[in-house]
């Protein structure tokens, strides 16, 4: 029984599907395939159930795995305590952050946790609330950046700013005049929206639930949907529609007064965004440096110029 065998069962465990196992642990579908087997066979237990759409964990093999998951993490510890002993900023740091703050915040955060800790490597990737939690849990990830609410057993959770949502439109627009947008007014417009998946896209339907009655309309024309938000500002910069953005990611990439965007009417929606990481992880220096680095870089940008 190797670490790699308990690796592959737990993200195949994870994804139900050979293939797409397989390419997760970068590896041939053959060579997990055989892995698998061979580990069934060392423990004499069939840990899933085949077949030829579908992979099925068994009943004891959920424990199994459970199990393994356990064991992936504590060896991540190992390592990680190694390094500490020697110097908590000089290994890599992997670090996460969803969609919706990753290319809004690693453009500013990279180069001055550059400045603050120049010895330690970053790794950064973006992905979905639940592939990076997924990741954290099982080592891939020493921290993940996302919006609250955010729980999850044996994992801190350390605020780090508050964000508004603000309305994003054609600097045309007929509510351009405003000081301020109600959300109820959202109704009235063609609302772009991220897909499905996106907590961010939760955050809007929850703070303006009768959007979620026009998205469940069978005559809905008041909503489409966009992969990303720089797909979404491109679709408002060609007048497909409205779309509501955190704060950070207003932006300016498009010339001056082609689009403007305008806060909502009190109590505004917003959300919280934070850092995550085991609570066994052993270099607490090293979540200092970033949340020490984001602190500073969200200082320069509300400095005034």
């Amino acid at each position: 029984m190797t670490l790699t065998e308990l690796r592959y069962i737990v993200t195949l465990a994870q994804e139900r599907h050979f293939g797409r196992a397989a390419e997760h642990c970068f590896v041939s579908q053959p060579t997990l395939s055989v892995a698998v087997k061979k580990l069934e066979e060392e423990l004499g237990v069939a840990l899933f159930e085949r077949s030829k759409s579908t992979v099925q964990v068994t009943p004891l093999g959920e424990r199994i795995v459970e199990q393994a998951q356990r064991v992936l993490e504590q060896s991540s510890v190992i390592k990680e305590l190694a390094s500490a002993g020697r110097d908590q900023l000089a290994s890599p740091l992997r670090i996460g952050a969803i969609y919706t703050i990753g290319p809004y915040l690693f453009p500013h955060l990279v180069p001055e946790l550059g400045r603050q800790a120049p010895q330690m490597p970053l790794y950064i990737e973006e992905g979905f609330t639940g592939e990076l939690r997924r990741k954290l849990r099982s080592g891939e990830l020493d921290a993940i950046i996302v919006a609250l609410p955010f729980t999850e057993t044996d994992v801190v959770t350390k605020p780090l700013y508050e964000e508004a949502f603000k309305v994003l439109m054609p600097a045309d627009h007929p509510w351009a005049g405003r000081d301020s947008i109600a959300k109820e007014d959202l109704l009235q417009e063609r609302l772009l929206l991220l897909g499905e998946g996106h907590c961010f896209r939760d955050q809007i339907l929850e703070a303006c639930p009768a959007i979620s009655q026009k998205l469940n309309s069978p005559n809905n024309t008041l909503t489409a949907e966009g992969g990303s938000l720089e797909t979404i500002r491109h679709m408002v910069a060609s007048r497909l529609g409205i779309t509501v953005l955190p704060n950070s990611a207003i932006g300016s990439h498009y010339e001056q007064g082609l689009l403007t965007s305008l806060p909502f009417t009190p109590p505004a929606p917003g959300r919280t965004v934070a850092i995550a990481w085991r609570a066994s992880f052993p270099r607490p220096q090293a979540i200092d440096a970033v949340t020490n680095a984001i602190a500073h870089c969200r200082a320069q940008e509300s400095a005034p110029a």
